[in-house]
């Protein structure tokens, strides 16, 4: 995260996604649609509350660990009966972010596409944030998938024919969490609106003590009721800082990311050069 997350204070999260866009072309072949092939039409399970989880990052390049948290989320729900969870959506950051070792938009919006396209039937990518001209913050972007999914898109059918609202809740790493603490990187509001508004499912990795965190954390604490931590019961340290690593030292990176990704990367020399000359 950066303190963009803070000094980005003229957006509101009260107004709507498309006055708050920036958007440019950023070298997108096709306009921009929403992603919806795996959203069902109807609930299967009316006693429950759809749920939509959303994963926001550089996924530079996606990994492994990244798909894996969204079928350790599916496993945690499919334990207990207050959420039917419809699908996920990861949503990379856009250029403005200007992270090192971020590849460009176009390629790591690609790279996630074939990662999901070869190895899941529910998760797909949104390339709205990576569209952006300007960073937007995790809030906004949660504010767009509320929009698309809930306004634009009416919620989901019950059986019985109603119309409900998705939940929507943000999918995320114990480091990301962390970054909560961090002076000056997150604005309290945002902070309140992320957490207490929408929610928060956290896959706590190794090394990382989510659960103190919390309990140390005045607005995690305050929301406390909002937030879900799921444990890894395999431990996988996957980073995208270790394949890009990997890389630039000419190691093999077989395994720690789906082959179509990894063709993708090896075919445009991705992570090779310095970042901005991607």
């Amino acid at each position: 995260m950066s303190t963009q997350q803070v000094n980005d204070s003229t957006k509101t999260t009260s107004d709507p996604p498309s006055v708050l866009a920036d958007s440019v072309d950023n070298g997108f072949e096709n306009e921009y649609v929403f992603p919806r092939h795996y959203l069902p039409d109807t609930m299967k399970d009316d006693s429950k509350t759809p749920l939509v989880l959303v994963a926001c990052g550089s996924f530079s390049p996606i990994t492994y660990l990244h798909l894996r948290m969204f079928e350790m989320a599916q496993d945690h729900f499919k334990e207990r009966n207050e959420y039917e969870l419809l699908a996920g959506y990861y949503s990379p950051v856009s250029d403005a972010y200007m992270k090192e070792g971020l590849a460009k938009a176009k390629h790591r919006v690609k790279m996630c596409t074939l990662a999901v396209n070869s190895t899941s039937d529910w998760l797909m990518v949104d390339s709205w944030e990576p569209r952006q001209g300007s960073y937007q913050r995790t809030a906004v972007v949660l504010d767009h998938f509320d929009h698309e999914l809930n306004i634009a898109g009416g919620g989901i059918r019950t059986k019985s024919g109603e119309q409900r609202k998705i939940k929507i809740m943000l999918l995320a790493g114990g480091d990301l969490i962390a970054s909560f603490g961090h002076p000056g990187v997150w604005a309290p509001k945002d902070l309140h609106h992320i957490v207490g508004h929408y929610g928060c499912v956290i896959i706590e990795r190794t090394g990382t003590d989510v659960y103190g965190f919390l309990l140390s954390h005045d607005i995690l604490y305050q929301h406390r009721m909002n937030v879900t931590v799921i444990k890894q019961l395999i431990h996988n340290d996957i980073s995208s800082t270790k394949v890009r690593l990997f890389i630039k030292r000419d190691m093999s990176i077989k395994y720690l990311s789906p082959n179509p990704v990894i063709d993708y990367i090896h075919q445009y020399g991705l992570y090779k050069a310095k970042p901005d000359s991607y």
